[in-house]
């Protein structure tokens, strides 16, 4: 930057034989929009703009102005009047070094390349300090569960997971609720030549329209109200990794829009940002939609259909696989009693013949949440049937022979569980847990009938059911 076209053209020429990009400019003012349209890694910045001015003030204005727009950026001060203490001062202000007119053709690029590489190396300190800032908020300790069972339908999806995890391709997890989506996910990734990167988590189905550009995206600082700082987004936040879009089916039409074009592009423009930035992710997403609901133009949109699903992996649900109970249900006795300090518990043969032929509603984890039930609450060494306190329907009744009647009125029963409960207890968030529980109980874990029971949104029934782990 100098207002000298002369002193523009021979640097041009010059530094063009050395860098790839050179962008000149004669006008200050133009600064905040060079900026902005480029990223560049480092900057050479004339003490002085305009005929007889001497004094550097418009160089140190400009520079603090630099250093304003972008804290990372490298500013060389560069004019043919310069003292110890323009020097000194520029320093101070954030300059990283200085040249003198006339220059040396060597010393100018031999500065100007140990600018660039500090510039690069700034860039890449604040995109690995953004990443693990986010990254802080989204790890969690290692989940306890893992992918179980050896039934044929298993057999199947683990088949699938093995072809397919050693490649790129795009995958789409469709299942119902609590089938263990997610830990096919962690399972490709696990096995795949990602797998010593980052897999990045998202539930779509939480995040609100007004925040889906902002945490998939990023932001700049100022991009919008409450912008205070810059963001970095998850998409960028998994690069080189794996990225798990679960309940994919919850957007709407036209983010899903949005979310195609940058899966096409492999670039993504952070909120308040004019460039895009490429990114390498591999996609798996997920869904309790059918394929049928998926099919329509109304609810989900081809083209983006076609883009995450070049694999498709059904995760069946717990009825579906009966075979398997025994070795899941095993699972999480000693994952419990463990965990709640308890001698190992064996489950009796008349339980595990009911935990079978159970029609589990809520899937694995509907299972998951009797054990971890049973271990608490049983007093022997043996699990019984009635330690797991099984919903008894009509398909069940003749199988869990040992359970308390109930009503064939279950929204009378549901309403005297709660009263009892309400008599007994005041305690806000125990009614609130039961609450809940009987709603996904009556409706079969549907979290859409729930949740207009409740008379809540479906974001608004998943958080609470992560707060109670239901």
């Amino acid at each position: 930057m100098d207002d000298d076209n002369d002193i523009l053209i021979a640097g041009k020429l010059l530094l063009r034989r050395f860098f790839t990009h050179v962008e000149t400019c004669n006008q200050p003012q133009n600064i905040p929009n060079k900026l902005l349209e480029n990223n560049f890694d480092a900057i050479l910045l004339d003490m002085n703009f305009g005929p007889g001015e001497s004094s550097g003030e418009q160089g140190f204005f400009w520079l603090k102005r630099i250093i304003e727009i972008n804290p990372q950026a490298v500013i060389i001060m560069i004019t043919a009047h310069g003292g110890v203490n323009v020097v000194v001062e520029a320093m101070k202000l954030g300059a990283t070094d200085f040249i003198a007119k006339p220059w040396q053709n060597e010393k100018l690029v031999a500065t100007l390349s140990s600018a660039v590489q500090l510039g690069k190396s700034r860039i890449e300190t604040k995109e690995l300090k953004d990443k693990n800032q986010l990254l802080t908020q989204v790890i969690v300790e290692p989940s306890s569960q893992k992918l179980l069972g050896h039934s044929k339908v298993m057999q199947n999806v683990m088949s699938l997971i093995e072809r397919s995890a050693p490649t790129d391709a795009n995958v789409l997890i469709l299942g119902e609720n609590g089938t263990g989506k997610e830990l096919i996910a962690r399972e490709l990734h696990r096995k795949s030549h990602r797998a010593d990167q980052i897999f990045m988590s998202v539930d779509l189905g939480a995040l609100s329209e007004g925040l889906f550009e902002s945490e998939l995206f990023g932001y700049k600082k100022g991009a919008f109200t409450g912008a205070n700082h810059e963001r970095i987004g998850r998409l960028l936040a998994a690069n080189g990794g794996t990225l798990f879009l679960d309940e994919i089916g919850n957007v709407p039409l036209h983010l899903q829009a949005k979310l195609l074009t940058v899966l096409e592009q492999r670039k993504v423009t952070p909120l308040g940002a004019n460039q895009a930035i490429e990114f390498d992710v591999r996609v798996i997403s997920a869904t309790n939609l059918t394929q049928q609901a998926l099919g329509d133009n109304e609810k989900f949109r081809q083209d983006l259909l076609f883009r995450l699903n070049t694999v498709e992996i059904i995760a069946p649900p717990l009825k579906d696989r009966h075979q398997d109970i025994e070795e899941i249900a095993n699972y999480y006795a000693r994952i419990y009693c463990k965990k709640y300090q308890k001698v190992n518990k064996t489950i009796s043969p008349t339980a595990l013949e009911s935990l079978r032929l159970y029609h589990w509603p809520g899937n694995v984890r509907a299972l998951k949440h009797a054990m971890e039930r049973a271990i608490i609450l049983s007093q022997s060494e043996h699990l019984e049937v009635n330690d797991f306190q099984l919903e008894v329907t009509g398909a069940d009744e003749k199988v869990i022979a040992n359970e308390p009647l109930v009503s064939k009125n279950k929204e009378v029963s549901d309403a005297m569980e709660i009263s009892q409960t309400q008599s007994e207890d005041l305690n806000l968030a125990r009614l609130e847990k039961q609450t809940i529980v009987t709603a996904l109980r009556k409706h079969r874990y549907n979290i859409s009938h729930s949740a207009k029971e409740l008379g809540l949104t479906r974001t608004a029934l998943y958080r609470r059911m992560e707060k109670y782990e239901l």
